[in-house]
């Protein structure tokens, strides 16, 4: 009997993982733009400008050595092409620009598991550690990158709301290769602490 109630046990963890990178997004589909917010869609369109601002906040700040230290990393231009294989990945966040008066204008954040998996014809997306975790979906884009649409998962929360019902947890941004097994994502004007918050993807393994 113990043995079953400790395989049922793992099941339901298995499926609380899994409800994490899947149903966020409501309709599944192939085209983000019939899914996507207004405001996000503002967001995707404006990126480099938000991009730009954040970059000189943080240089204002005095924080240009760290910005030149991350390299590619935190070059507007440095998208090169190609999506991001399926796997576990270590990522790291970067907060540029404060939102608001009193905060930095520059944190870097240690490294945290992140996974991208296949639901069918879809790529989903998690952030598996961290008081903050964006998890949802990525979808073709242009030459350059891919679009993430998806929602923010807060401390000990241990399920994603669905995307497009909270203003403030919704996350729009781009995934984009910027050298050999590295990635980023990048989301603009997020609703909490930065005007731009990157996100460094490198395998796991």
């Amino acid at each position: 009997m113990r043995l079953i109630l400790a395989a049922i046990s793992l099941v339901l963890l298995s499926g609380c993982a899994e409800f994490e990178s899947r149903g966020v997004i409501a309709q599944p589909t192939r085209d983000w733009r019939t899914v996507v917010t207004d405001v996000d869609r503002t967001k995707l369109r404006d990126w480099r400008t938000a991009f730009v601002e954040a970059l000189q906040d943080a240089r204002n700040g005095g924080f240009s050595a760290e910005i030149e230290k991350e390299g590619v990393l935190l070059n507007p231009d440095a998208a090169l092409g190609g999506p991001i294989p399926d796997g576990d990945y270590r990522c790291r966040v970067i907060k540029l620009g404060a939102k608001s008066g009193g905060m930095l204008n520059y944190v870097g954040y240690p490294y945290f598991n992140c996974r991208v998996s296949r639901n069918g014809q879809q790529q989903d997306f998690a952030k598996l550690s961290g008081s903050q975790r964006q998890v949802g979906s990525l979808f073709p884009g242009d030459q350059l990158r891919q679009v993430f649409l998806g929602t923010l998962v807060l401390g000990d929360e241990a399920r994603a709301f669905q995307y497009g019902r909270d203003t403030d947890r919704d996350v729009a941004g781009y995934v984009e290769r910027i050298g050999d097994s590295r990635w980023r994502l990048i989301m603009p004007r997020p609703a909490y602490e930065s005007v731009m918050d990157v996100m460094e993807l490198v395998p796991a393994s």
